[in-house]
C-alpha cells in the first residue's frame, strides 16, 4: 500500500511517431531496411494492404503491427538492433522536433522525469534512447518466435500507455504534468497540460473535443 505522504513524482510523457520524431519510424524504418536488403521492398505491397484493413477497422492494433512488421522476418534481434542504431544516429536530431525538445530539456532540468510511449516496437525504437537520454520508454512488446516478431501483450497504444506506466511506477503516485502526441488519446486527457502536433506545429489539446 502506498504511503499517503508520499511524494507525488511529476513526469512528462510524449508519443514519437510524427511528435517528437517529424516522421513515421515504422515507414522510414522500413525504408532504411530496404536500402540494406532490397529484396525487402517486396514487403510494400502487403503493408500497404495491412494500413487499409486497420484504417476500415478490420483487425486490431495488435494484429495490424504483427503484420505491419513481417519485413523483419528471419532478422534476429541482435541484428534489427544494429540496423535500428544505425537509423536513429542518422534521424537525430535533425529530423526531430526541435521545440518539444527544448521543451523537454527544461523539464528535465527542473527533476521533471520524462518518458516515450510509443506503439512502435521497442526493439528498434530503444537504440534512439541512447542518444537522447529519457527516464524511461514504453513500446509494443514483440518476441522473435520462429523467425517472425510476434506481439507480446497489446499495441502500446491509448490506454495501455497508461498502464504502462502504473505498472513502471508499481502503485507510486504520479501525475502527468505534460503530454505530447499526435492525435487525441487517453495520455493528453490525463495530462495537467497536454498539446497535438499536426505537421510540425505544437497547438494545445483541448480536452473533451
Amino acid at each position: 500500500m502506498a504511503d499517503s505522504s508520499e511524494k507525488e513524482i511529476k513526469i512528462a510523457v510524449f508519443d514519437l511517431n510524427k511528435t517528437f520524431y517529424n516522421k513515421s519510424s515504422k515507414d522510414e524504418f522500413f525504408k532504411f531496411i530496404s536500402t540494406k536488403k532490397p529484396h525487402k521492398l517486396a514487403y510494400y505491397f502487403q503493408m500497404l494492404y495491412y494500413k487499409a484493413l486497420l484504417k476500415m477497422h478490420q483487425i486490431r492494433q495488435t494484429e495490424f503491427k504483427e503484420n505491419f512488421f513481417n519485413y523483419l522476418d528471419n532478422m534476429p534481434p541482435k541484428q534489427v538492433k544494429a540496423y535500428a542504431k544505425e537509423f536513429w544516429e542518422k534521424e537525430y536530431p535533425d529530423n526531430f522536433n526541435q521545440e518539444i525538445k527544448a521543451r523537454l530539456d527544461k523539464l528535465k532540468e527542473q527533476g521533471v522525469q520524462v518518458f516515450c510511449a510509443t506503439g512502435g516496437l521497442e526493439i528498434y525504437v530503444e537504440p534512439l534512447f541512447e542518444l537522447y537520454k529519457i527516464d524511461g520508454f514504453f513500446g509494443t512488446k514483440a518476441n522473435y518466435t520462429d523467425n517472425t516478431y510476434l506481439v507480446d501483450g497489446k499495441a502500446c497504444k491509448d490506454e495501455e500507455k497508461i498502464a504502462r506506466l502504473d505498472k513502471h511506477f508499481k502503485g507510486k503516485k504520479y501525475k502527468i504534468i505534460e503530454a505530447y502526441s499526435d492525435d487525441k488519446e487517453d495520455i493528453l486527457d490525463e495530462a495537467d497540460k497536454a498539446w497535438l502536433v499536426k505537421k510540425g506545429e505544437v497547438v494545445p489539446y483541448k480536452k473533451g473535443k
